[in-house]
């Protein structure tokens, strides 16, 4: 198999196992960007509820969080790291508390940051999925 072909067949499986269902993360949620000036991933980070229909909510007001256009909210937290292992670092080691309670959710974010980092490296602009 051409590495084309295993590229592209790498690429159908993720688009796959994206359609599953995902249960959101009662610790919060994290939006992650690149700040180009200082040469630095930031993770800032969320509070939510979930309701009985597994959506996300304001836990002050109890509205569901809208994906898009949303009001602001204001992040519980924000961290920053030179690279994706000293911010995987710094939200999974030490005394705690930890912004994040699922396994999948940590698997997420080193994910993202690592996407984070290589666009941070090439200069490009970095998407969050």
């Amino acid at each position: 198999m051409s590495s084309c072909n295993t590229t592209t067949s790498r690429q159908a499986l993720d688009e796959e196992l994206s359609k599953r269902f995902i249960e959101l993360d009662p610790a919060g949620y994290f939006l992650i960007r690149v700040d180009a000036e200082t040469a630095e991933l930031v993770a800032e980070h969320y509070s939510n509820s979930i309701n009985e229909r597994g959506l996300a909510t304001d836990p002050d007001t109890g509205e569901v969080l809208a994906c898009r256009g949303g009001g602001p909210r204001k992040p519980t937290a924000i961290y920053r790291g030179r690279s994706a292992k000293e911010l995987g670092m710094a939200l999974t080691e030490g005394d705690g508390p930890h912004p994040l309670s699922r396994l999948d959710h940590a698997l997420y974010l080193g994910r993202e940051l690592q996407k984070a980092e290589l666009c941070l490296e090439q200069g490009i602009a970095y998407v969050q999925d």
